[in-house]
Protein backbone atom coordinates (compact mmCIF):
# COMPACT_ATOMS: atom_id res chain seq x y z
CA UNK A 1 0.00 0.00 0.00
CA UNK A 2 1.01 3.45 -0.36
CA UNK A 3 0.59 6.32 1.84
CA UNK A 4 -2.56 7.72 0.08
CA UNK A 5 -4.10 4.19 -0.87
CA UNK A 6 -6.47 4.22 1.71
CA UNK A 7 -8.01 8.06 1.36
CA UNK A 8 -5.35 9.88 3.97
CA UNK A 9 -3.19 11.54 1.87
CA UNK A 10 0.13 13.14 4.04
CA UNK A 11 -1.54 16.58 2.87
CA UNK A 12 -4.49 16.15 4.57
CA UNK A 13 -3.33 14.75 7.62
CA UNK A 14 -0.47 16.63 8.21
CA UNK A 15 -2.89 19.62 7.37
CA UNK A 16 -4.41 18.83 11.18
CA UNK A 17 -1.38 17.93 13.23
CA UNK A 18 0.84 19.80 14.96
CA UNK A 19 4.47 20.16 14.06
CA UNK A 20 6.39 16.94 15.42
CA UNK A 21 7.59 17.18 18.26
CA UNK A 22 10.87 15.32 18.45
CA UNK A 23 12.26 15.24 14.80
CA UNK A 24 15.52 16.84 16.00
CA UNK A 25 15.92 13.61 18.16
CA UNK A 26 16.71 11.61 14.81
CA UNK A 27 18.31 14.18 13.02
CA UNK A 28 21.47 12.36 14.24
CA UNK A 29 20.26 9.13 12.08
CA UNK A 30 22.70 7.39 9.85
CA UNK A 31 22.24 6.80 6.77
CA UNK A 32 21.40 3.17 6.02
CA UNK A 33 23.51 1.04 4.87
CA UNK A 34 22.57 -0.88 1.65
CA UNK A 35 19.48 -2.97 2.03
CA UNK A 36 19.23 -6.57 0.80
CA UNK A 37 17.16 -6.99 -2.22
CA UNK A 38 15.98 -9.43 -4.55
CA UNK A 39 16.76 -12.96 -3.28
CA UNK A 40 19.32 -11.95 -0.75
CA UNK A 41 18.44 -12.39 2.48
CA UNK A 42 16.51 -10.45 5.16
CA UNK A 43 17.78 -10.63 8.72
CA UNK A 44 14.96 -10.28 11.15
CA UNK A 45 15.20 -9.32 14.90
CA UNK A 46 12.17 -9.74 17.07
CA UNK A 47 11.71 -7.04 19.56
CA UNK A 48 8.79 -8.82 21.91
CA UNK A 49 8.35 -12.33 22.07
CA UNK A 50 4.81 -13.01 23.31
CA UNK A 51 1.86 -14.88 21.20
CA UNK A 52 1.27 -11.59 18.90
CA UNK A 53 5.24 -11.48 18.14
CA UNK A 54 5.42 -14.83 18.08
CA UNK A 55 2.81 -14.96 15.51
CA UNK A 56 4.02 -12.01 13.58
CA UNK A 57 8.04 -13.23 13.38
CA UNK A 58 6.28 -16.65 11.83
CA UNK A 59 4.46 -14.51 9.46
CA UNK A 60 7.88 -12.60 8.15
CA UNK A 61 9.59 -15.93 8.27
CA UNK A 62 7.18 -17.02 5.51
CA UNK A 63 7.72 -14.52 3.51
CA UNK A 64 10.73 -16.84 2.00
CA UNK A 65 7.87 -19.04 0.10
CA UNK A 66 7.81 -19.44 -3.59
CA UNK A 67 11.23 -18.33 -4.23
CA UNK A 68 10.84 -15.15 -3.04
CA UNK A 69 14.13 -14.39 -0.96
CA UNK A 70 15.66 -15.89 2.20
CA UNK A 71 14.88 -14.56 5.47
CA UNK A 72 16.54 -15.44 8.86
CA UNK A 73 15.57 -14.81 12.43
CA UNK A 74 18.93 -13.70 13.89
CA UNK A 75 17.80 -11.98 17.66
CA UNK A 76 15.38 -11.75 19.77
CA UNK A 77 14.19 -9.65 23.08
CA UNK A 78 12.03 -9.35 25.85
CA UNK A 79 11.45 -8.48 29.34
CA UNK A 80 10.90 -11.75 30.52
CA UNK A 81 13.56 -14.69 29.39
CA UNK A 82 10.43 -17.25 30.16
CA UNK A 83 8.59 -15.72 27.01
CA UNK A 84 11.56 -15.47 25.09
CA UNK A 85 12.02 -19.00 25.07
CA UNK A 86 8.92 -20.24 24.53
CA UNK A 87 8.84 -17.71 21.77
CA UNK A 88 11.97 -19.34 20.05
CA UNK A 89 10.95 -22.79 20.57
CA UNK A 90 7.70 -22.04 19.00
CA UNK A 91 9.11 -20.31 15.76
CA UNK A 92 11.91 -23.00 15.60
CA UNK A 93 9.55 -25.67 15.27
CA UNK A 94 7.47 -23.88 12.29
CA UNK A 95 10.44 -22.41 10.50
CA UNK A 96 13.65 -24.56 11.78
CA UNK A 97 15.41 -23.69 8.25
CA UNK A 98 15.23 -19.64 8.66
CA UNK A 99 15.94 -19.35 12.87
CA UNK A 100 19.76 -18.61 13.64
CA UNK A 101 19.35 -17.03 17.19
CA UNK A 102 22.10 -18.10 19.55
CA UNK A 103 22.59 -17.63 22.83
CA UNK A 104 24.62 -14.53 22.97
CA UNK A 105 21.71 -12.72 20.75
CA UNK A 106 18.95 -13.29 22.96
CA UNK A 107 18.49 -10.08 24.96
CA UNK A 108 16.72 -9.74 28.33
CA UNK A 109 15.37 -6.99 30.05
CA UNK A 110 13.99 -3.43 29.41
CA UNK A 111 17.42 -2.45 27.33
CA UNK A 112 16.88 -5.64 25.71
CA UNK A 113 15.37 -3.77 22.65
CA UNK A 114 18.62 -2.36 21.76
CA UNK A 115 20.92 -5.09 22.01
CA UNK A 116 18.72 -6.49 19.37
CA UNK A 117 18.57 -3.36 17.33
CA UNK A 118 22.36 -2.80 17.72
CA UNK A 119 22.88 -6.07 15.39
CA UNK A 120 21.72 -4.08 12.66
CA UNK A 121 19.38 -6.20 11.48
CA UNK A 122 17.03 -6.02 7.92
CA UNK A 123 14.01 -5.97 9.71
CA UNK A 124 12.70 -5.00 13.43
CA UNK A 125 9.72 -6.50 14.38
CA UNK A 126 8.51 -4.57 17.35
CA UNK A 127 5.44 -6.64 19.02
CA UNK A 128 5.74 -5.40 22.85
CA UNK A 129 2.63 -3.99 24.58
CA UNK A 130 2.21 -0.21 22.57
CA UNK A 131 3.55 1.60 25.80
CA UNK A 132 6.79 0.91 24.75
CA UNK A 133 6.21 1.38 21.17
CA UNK A 134 7.55 4.97 20.55
CA UNK A 135 10.99 4.83 21.91
CA UNK A 136 11.32 1.07 20.37
CA UNK A 137 10.12 2.34 17.05
CA UNK A 138 12.33 5.76 16.91
CA UNK A 139 15.65 3.57 17.50
CA UNK A 140 15.15 1.60 14.94
CA UNK A 141 14.81 4.50 12.51
CA UNK A 142 17.88 5.79 14.20
CA UNK A 143 19.89 2.54 13.45
CA UNK A 144 18.73 2.45 9.85
CA UNK A 145 16.52 -0.53 10.21
CA UNK A 146 13.13 -1.25 8.37
CA UNK A 147 9.88 -2.17 10.61
CA UNK A 148 7.23 -3.97 10.90
CA UNK A 149 5.27 -2.69 14.22
CA UNK A 150 2.00 -3.66 16.05
CA UNK A 151 -0.95 -2.05 16.55
CA UNK A 152 -1.03 0.74 18.44
CA UNK A 153 1.75 2.34 18.59
CA UNK A 154 1.53 4.64 21.38
CA UNK A 155 -0.66 5.32 24.56
CA UNK A 156 -0.92 9.13 24.62
CA UNK A 157 -0.49 12.54 22.78
CA UNK A 158 3.43 12.49 23.24
CA UNK A 159 3.92 8.80 22.03
CA UNK A 160 1.95 9.72 18.74
CA UNK A 161 3.91 12.66 18.14
CA UNK A 162 7.10 10.75 18.40
CA UNK A 163 6.26 8.00 16.23
CA UNK A 164 5.02 10.66 13.47
CA UNK A 165 8.50 12.12 13.66
CA UNK A 166 10.47 8.67 13.57
CA UNK A 167 8.03 7.58 10.18
CA UNK A 168 9.14 10.85 8.36
CA UNK A 169 12.72 10.18 9.37
CA UNK A 170 11.90 6.79 7.78
CA UNK A 171 10.84 8.23 4.66
CA UNK A 172 13.70 10.57 4.49
CA UNK A 173 16.00 7.81 5.23
CA UNK A 174 14.29 5.64 2.42
CA UNK A 175 13.16 2.98 4.98
CA UNK A 176 10.10 1.15 5.24
CA UNK A 177 7.40 0.82 7.71
CA UNK A 178 4.40 -1.38 8.23
CA UNK A 179 1.84 -1.33 11.17
CA UNK A 180 -0.66 -4.26 12.07
CA UNK A 181 -3.59 -3.03 10.82
CA UNK A 182 -4.17 -5.71 8.80
CA UNK A 183 -7.72 -4.81 7.42
CA UNK A 184 -6.10 -3.03 4.73
CA UNK A 185 -4.66 -5.57 3.42
CA UNK A 186 -7.94 -7.96 3.10
CA UNK A 187 -9.24 -8.28 -0.30
CA UNK A 188 -12.46 -7.93 1.12
CA UNK A 189 -12.26 -4.75 2.82
CA UNK A 190 -9.91 -3.13 0.23
CA UNK A 191 -13.29 -4.29 -2.68
CA UNK A 192 -15.41 -2.87 0.24
CA UNK A 193 -14.23 0.39 0.93
CA UNK A 194 -13.41 0.72 -2.61
CA UNK A 195 -17.32 0.28 -3.91
CA UNK A 196 -18.38 2.55 -1.21
CA UNK A 197 -15.85 5.27 -2.31
CA UNK A 198 -17.08 4.90 -5.83
CA UNK A 199 -20.42 6.08 -4.27
CA UNK A 200 -22.30 2.77 -4.20
CA UNK A 201 -23.95 3.64 -1.10
CA UNK A 202 -24.33 7.20 -1.91
CA UNK A 203 -22.82 10.35 0.27
CA UNK A 204 -21.31 8.21 3.48
CA UNK A 205 -23.58 9.89 6.88
CA UNK A 206 -22.89 6.96 9.57
CA UNK A 207 -20.41 4.60 10.47
CA UNK A 208 -21.15 1.75 13.30
CA UNK A 209 -18.02 0.18 14.74
CA UNK A 210 -17.63 -2.57 17.22
CA UNK A 211 -15.32 -4.73 19.39
CA UNK A 212 -17.48 -6.48 21.79
CA UNK A 213 -16.33 -9.56 23.87
CA UNK A 214 -16.06 -11.26 27.28
CA UNK A 215 -12.33 -10.03 27.65
CA UNK A 216 -8.80 -11.31 28.03
CA UNK A 217 -6.66 -12.91 29.94
CA UNK A 218 -5.53 -12.18 33.89
CA UNK A 219 -2.76 -13.37 35.14
CA UNK A 220 -2.87 -13.57 39.41
CA UNK A 221 0.00 -11.53 41.13
CA UNK A 222 2.64 -13.75 42.53
CA UNK A 223 4.66 -14.16 45.47
CA UNK A 224 7.88 -12.00 45.28
CA UNK A 225 7.04 -10.04 42.18
CA UNK A 226 7.70 -6.29 42.28
CA UNK A 227 4.78 -3.80 41.44
CA UNK A 228 6.78 -3.46 37.76
CA UNK A 229 6.87 -7.10 37.24
CA UNK A 230 3.31 -7.53 37.96
CA UNK A 231 1.85 -4.83 35.75
CA UNK A 232 4.41 -5.95 32.89
CA UNK A 233 2.86 -9.78 33.43
CA UNK A 234 -0.67 -7.88 33.38
CA UNK A 235 0.16 -5.37 30.70
CA UNK A 236 -3.47 -5.36 28.66
CA UNK A 237 -4.76 -3.93 32.39
CA UNK A 238 -3.22 -0.65 33.06
CA UNK A 239 -2.59 2.60 30.41
CA UNK A 240 0.90 2.90 30.46
CA UNK A 241 1.16 -0.08 28.74
CA UNK A 242 -1.95 -0.67 27.07
CA UNK A 243 -4.04 2.42 26.78
CA UNK A 244 -7.12 0.17 27.50
CA UNK A 245 -8.88 -2.29 25.22
CA UNK A 246 -10.66 1.02 23.21
CA UNK A 247 -6.80 1.49 22.08
CA UNK A 248 -5.56 -1.85 22.13
CA UNK A 249 -8.39 -3.82 20.51
CA UNK A 250 -11.14 -1.55 18.80
CA UNK A 251 -8.37 0.80 17.01
CA UNK A 252 -8.93 -2.02 14.26
CA UNK A 253 -12.60 -1.29 14.10
CA UNK A 254 -12.09 2.65 14.27
CA UNK A 255 -9.12 2.82 11.47
CA UNK A 256 -11.32 1.32 9.46
CA UNK A 257 -14.10 4.29 9.92
CA UNK A 258 -11.31 6.73 9.38
CA UNK A 259 -10.40 4.61 5.86
CA UNK A 260 -13.94 4.97 5.10
CA UNK A 261 -14.97 8.78 5.69
CA UNK A 262 -11.31 9.37 4.07
CA UNK A 263 -10.91 11.77 7.65
CA UNK A 264 -10.08 12.36 10.85
CA UNK A 265 -12.21 12.80 13.60
CA UNK A 266 -12.87 16.62 14.23
CA UNK A 267 -14.37 15.61 17.83
CA UNK A 268 -15.38 12.89 19.80
CA UNK A 269 -17.52 12.41 22.96
CA UNK A 270 -18.60 9.42 25.22
CA UNK A 271 -19.56 7.56 27.78
CA UNK A 272 -18.13 4.08 30.05
CA UNK A 273 -17.31 2.62 33.13
CA UNK A 274 -16.63 -1.23 35.32
CA UNK A 275 -19.86 -2.52 35.32
CA UNK A 276 -18.68 -6.27 35.69
CA UNK A 277 -15.00 -6.85 35.75
CA UNK A 278 -14.57 -4.78 38.19
CA UNK A 279 -11.70 -7.86 40.35
CA UNK A 280 -8.55 -6.89 42.10
CA UNK A 281 -6.79 -8.46 38.70
CA UNK A 282 -8.65 -6.17 36.50
CA UNK A 283 -6.16 -3.20 36.80
CA UNK A 284 -7.79 0.26 36.13
CA UNK A 285 -9.45 0.01 32.57
CA UNK A 286 -13.17 0.64 31.74
CA UNK A 287 -15.03 -2.50 30.64
CA UNK A 288 -17.23 -0.82 28.44
CA UNK A 289 -16.52 2.61 26.17
CA UNK A 290 -19.60 4.35 23.65
CA UNK A 291 -18.46 7.11 21.89
CA UNK A 292 -19.45 9.53 19.15
CA UNK A 293 -17.17 10.47 16.73
CA UNK A 294 -17.80 13.58 14.21
CA UNK A 295 -15.86 14.12 11.46
CA UNK A 296 -15.01 17.48 9.67
CA UNK A 297 -17.85 16.20 6.43
CA UNK A 298 -20.37 16.06 9.44
CA UNK A 299 -20.15 12.18 9.23
CA UNK A 300 -20.92 10.26 12.40
CA UNK A 301 -19.03 7.51 14.05
CA UNK A 302 -20.89 5.61 16.80
CA UNK A 303 -18.27 3.00 18.36
CA UNK A 304 -18.90 0.48 20.69
CA UNK A 305 -16.19 -1.73 22.35
CA UNK A 306 -17.06 -3.65 25.38
CA UNK A 307 -15.37 -6.45 27.98
CA UNK A 308 -18.41 -8.27 29.19
CA UNK A 309 -18.96 -12.03 29.49
CA UNK A 310 -22.65 -13.24 28.44
CA UNK A 311 -23.36 -10.00 26.52
CA UNK A 312 -24.08 -9.29 22.68
CA UNK A 313 -20.91 -9.98 21.01
CA UNK A 314 -19.63 -8.60 17.93
CA UNK A 315 -16.37 -7.42 16.19
CA UNK A 316 -17.79 -5.50 12.85
CA UNK A 317 -18.01 -2.27 10.66
CA UNK A 318 -21.35 -1.24 9.26
CA UNK A 319 -21.76 1.91 7.00
CA UNK A 320 -24.54 4.14 5.95
CA UNK A 321 -25.38 6.03 2.61
CA UNK A 322 -27.97 7.99 1.55
CA UNK A 323 -28.96 5.46 -0.99
CA UNK A 324 -27.76 2.00 1.01
CA UNK A 325 -25.39 0.83 3.61
CA UNK A 326 -22.65 -2.10 3.69
CA UNK A 327 -21.32 -4.32 6.24
CA UNK A 328 -17.80 -3.68 5.74
CA UNK A 329 -16.58 -6.49 7.80
CA UNK A 330 -18.94 -9.04 5.77
CA UNK A 331 -18.26 -7.78 2.25
CA UNK A 332 -21.76 -6.76 1.30
CA UNK A 333 -23.89 -3.74 -0.08
CA UNK A 334 -27.00 -3.22 0.51
CA UNK A 335 -29.53 -0.67 -1.62
CA UNK A 336 -33.29 -0.11 -0.99
CA UNK A 337 -34.04 -2.81 -3.62
CA UNK A 338 -32.03 -5.01 -1.06
CA UNK A 339 -28.62 -7.02 -1.53
CA UNK A 340 -26.68 -6.40 -4.81
CA UNK A 341 -23.33 -7.02 -4.28
CA UNK A 342 -21.53 -9.43 -1.99
CA UNK A 343 -17.75 -10.00 -2.20
CA UNK A 344 -17.02 -13.50 -3.57
CA UNK A 345 -13.33 -13.51 -4.45
CA UNK A 346 -10.28 -14.49 -2.39
CA UNK A 347 -9.86 -13.01 0.83
CA UNK A 348 -6.07 -14.31 1.56
CA UNK A 349 -4.98 -13.99 5.38
CA UNK A 350 -4.54 -10.34 5.78
CA UNK A 351 -1.72 -10.99 8.47
CA UNK A 352 0.35 -12.87 6.06
CA UNK A 353 0.03 -9.99 3.14
CA UNK A 354 1.05 -7.29 5.29
CA UNK A 355 4.41 -9.31 5.57
CA UNK A 356 4.44 -10.33 1.98
CA UNK A 357 3.59 -6.34 0.95
CA UNK A 358 6.46 -5.59 3.36
CA UNK A 359 9.05 -7.32 2.35
CA UNK A 360 8.82 -7.13 -1.50
CA UNK A 361 8.68 -3.51 -0.85
CA UNK A 362 12.04 -4.11 0.79
CA UNK A 363 13.20 -5.74 -1.62
CA UNK A 364 12.02 -3.89 -5.00
CA UNK A 365 12.83 -0.90 -3.39
CA UNK A 366 8.81 0.45 -3.50
CA UNK A 367 7.64 3.17 -1.30
CA UNK A 368 5.65 1.88 2.09
CA UNK A 369 5.35 3.60 4.63
CA UNK A 370 2.36 2.95 7.52
CA UNK A 371 3.88 4.67 9.74
CA UNK A 372 1.55 7.97 10.01
CA UNK A 373 -1.70 5.89 9.41
CA UNK A 374 -1.16 3.50 12.22
CA UNK A 375 -0.15 6.62 14.07
CA UNK A 376 -3.38 8.41 13.42
CA UNK A 377 -5.42 5.21 14.12
CA UNK A 378 -3.99 5.14 17.47
CA UNK A 379 -4.70 9.05 18.17
CA UNK A 380 -8.59 8.04 17.09
CA UNK A 381 -8.47 5.64 19.76
CA UNK A 382 -6.95 7.15 22.16
CA UNK A 383 -9.05 10.37 21.64
CA UNK A 384 -11.93 7.88 22.44
CA UNK A 385 -10.83 6.63 25.70
CA UNK A 386 -10.17 10.87 27.13
CA UNK A 387 -13.27 11.02 26.48
CA UNK A 388 -14.84 8.16 28.64
CA UNK A 389 -12.38 8.89 31.06
CA UNK A 390 -12.84 12.89 31.41
CA UNK A 391 -16.42 13.15 30.36
CA UNK A 392 -15.80 15.89 28.03
CA UNK A 393 -15.78 16.67 24.46
CA UNK A 394 -12.24 16.32 22.98
CA UNK A 395 -11.04 17.72 19.53
CA UNK A 396 -8.15 16.25 17.80
CA UNK A 397 -6.48 19.44 18.51
CA UNK A 398 -6.67 18.21 22.09
CA UNK A 399 -5.66 14.82 21.43
CA UNK A 400 -3.25 14.94 19.45
CA UNK A 401 -1.37 18.28 21.18
CA UNK A 402 -2.11 16.66 24.96
CA UNK A 403 1.05 16.86 26.76
CA UNK A 404 -0.40 13.90 29.27
CA UNK A 405 2.18 11.71 29.05
CA UNK A 406 1.77 8.15 30.92
CA UNK A 407 5.16 6.86 31.06
CA UNK A 408 6.77 5.64 33.50
CA UNK A 409 9.57 8.34 35.37
CA UNK A 410 12.10 5.17 34.97
CA UNK A 411 12.29 1.60 33.46
CA UNK A 412 13.25 -0.38 36.10
CA UNK A 413 11.94 -3.85 38.23
CA UNK A 414 12.40 -1.79 41.45
CA UNK A 415 11.14 1.54 40.22
CA UNK A 416 7.20 2.54 40.79
CA UNK A 417 4.96 2.35 37.74
CA UNK A 418 2.91 5.20 36.94
CA UNK A 419 -0.30 3.75 39.24
CA UNK A 420 0.05 1.96 42.14
CA UNK A 421 -2.72 0.05 44.35
CA UNK A 422 -3.53 1.31 47.31
CA UNK A 423 -3.56 -1.01 50.71
CA UNK A 424 -6.39 -3.04 49.55
CA UNK A 425 -4.43 -3.71 46.43
CA UNK A 426 -7.14 -1.85 44.14
CA UNK A 427 -5.58 0.88 41.81
CA UNK A 428 -7.24 4.21 41.26
CA UNK A 429 -10.16 4.27 38.32
CA UNK A 430 -10.68 7.04 36.19
CA UNK A 431 -14.24 8.81 37.23
CA UNK A 432 -15.97 10.81 34.17
CA UNK A 433 -16.28 14.84 35.07
CA UNK A 434 -13.33 14.54 37.33
CA UNK A 435 -10.27 12.68 35.90
CA UNK A 436 -8.30 14.42 33.95
CA UNK A 437 -7.79 12.64 31.00
CA UNK A 438 -5.99 15.00 28.43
Amino acid sequence: MTESSHGLTRRSLLGRSVALAGAASLARAATPRARARGRETLTVALVGCGGRGTGAAAQALATARSGAGEVKLIAMADAFSDRLESSLGAIAKSHPERVAVPEEHRFVGFDAYRKAIDLKPDVVVLTTPPGFRPQHFEYAIEQGCHVFMEKPVAVDGPGVRQVLAAAARADELDLKVGVGLQRHHSARYQETVRRIHEGAIGDLVLVRAYWNGAGVWVNPRKQGQTEMEYQMRNWYYFNWLCGDHIVEQHIHNLDVSNWLTGELPARAQGAGGREVRTGIDHGEIFDHHTVEYTYPSGTKLLSQCRHIPGCWNRVDEFAHGTIGSAHVGRGSIEGRGGLNWRFDGQNTDAYQVEHDVLFHAIREGLPHNEGANGAYATMTAVMGRMATYSGKTVTWEDALNSELALVPAAYDWKADPPTLPDESGRYPIPVPGQTRAF
